[in-house]
């Protein structure tokens, strides 16, 4: 079976697809200057649009993975997120805290899903 990658880069692809299954790279805020609310809103937008390109969306994510900068951001985070979760299709989902790749990222989500 073949994978199609989006987005490809010299050191990771923002998708890959195969056998129905995709898998996202993780996602960040483009805007770090916003609080975690909003660096949230930013990652679970960017989320859903390389879903849609993929052929997916929220309501097949298999699994999520969150990395938060603290858990005292946790609160606010879940907060989000459970706006933005369809009810009733909410996935398994982990969440750690972790020193993440630039010190400005307060929030980053990585998902698996299904295509539709």
């Amino acid at each position: 079976m073949s994978i199609t990658r989006l987005h490809v880069g010299p050191r990771l692809s923002e998708v890959a697809i195969h056998a129905g299954v995709v898998y996202l790279a993780g996602q960040v805020a483009e805007d770090t200057s916003s609080d975690i609310t909003g660096q949230t809103q930013q990652v679970l937008a960017a989320i859903e649009r390389l879903l849609a390109e993929a052929g997916s969306d929220k309501t097949h994510i298999l699994q999520a993975t969150i990395f938060v900068k603290s858990m005292q951001d946790f609160p606010a985070m879940n907060a989000v997120w459970d706006k933005w979760v369809v009810k009733g299709q909410t996935p398994p989902r982990a969440t750690v805290e972790s020193a993440l790749a630039s010190p400005a990222y307060l929030v980053e989500i990585k998902v698996i899903a299904a295509q539709k």
